[in-house]
């Protein structure tokens, strides 16, 4: 019998011990949340992490714009977020663009010469021009020059050459779509093929075949 409380006794000291290991960690834990709660560190918010793809002087092709060269990679803070974004310069249109660098997907690297041969021999085909109305093609055509895509900037340019400078033989918004379309072309041509790039664009579109004549003044 004295054995049997002996044990009884070591049990009963140990469950007290536990009890006691067991509720102190607890009061621990909710004197750190209360502190945690209390004190509040406001920190500047970050754009997501992403992996620069582009480098100063780099020449990129952005879809509304076209041609561009990365002039700087700065930061600004807008309300309470950091971002980093390229400074792009649109030497043709005079503008100068902000792209944060987690948007950098809307732009794309100029083309490689195999790509821009490749364009060239779109110019060499035969036009493929829709029967439907000027109002519809003119928007297809829009949509093409905004696409950023080099082969569907090269289609639009061969689809409203014709072939000569003579306004007479398009209309206003005909040549304003030629004339966007080629100028865009011709700066990613420029971009690869340097002064060889408007020779080779006006020989591919047989620009250079019909010259303008022009009536000698009276004597």
């Amino acid at each position: 019998m004295g054995r049997k409380k002996k044990i009884d006794k070591r049990k009963k000291k140990k469950e007290k011990i536990k009890k006691i290991l067991i509720k102190k960690p607890v009061q621990q834990n909710t004197f750190k949340t209360n502190n945690a709660e209390k004190v509040q560190i406001k920190k500047i918010k970050k754009q997501p992490n992403e992996k620069r793809i582009y480098n100063i002087k780099d020449y990129v092709v952005y879809p509304k714009h076209g041609v561009g060269k990365i002039t700087g990679i700065e930061k600004a803070k807008i309300g309470e977020i950091e971002i980093n974004f390229y400074k792009v310069e649109i030497e043709k249109e005079k503008l100068t663009l902000s792209i944060p660098l987690n948007q950098q997907s809307h732009l794309r690297s100029v083309s490689s010469i195999n790509q821009i041969n490749k364009a060239m021999s779109i110019l060499k085909s035969k036009p493929k021009v829709k029967r439907t109305m000027w109002s519809r093609r003119a928007q297809e055509y829009d949509q093409k020059i905004n696409s950023g895509k080099l082969y569907e900037l090269a289609e639009v340019v061969r689809d409203l050459n014709k072939k000569t400078d003579t306004i007479a033989e398009q209309s206003y918004s005909e040549r304003q779509l030629f004339e966007k379309a080629y100028e865009r072309l011709k700066a990613e041509f420029e971009v690869v093929l340097k002064d060889k790039a408007q020779p080779k664009m006006d020989k591919a579109l047989k620009r250079n075949e019909n010259p303008i004549t022009q009536e000698a003044p009276p004597a």
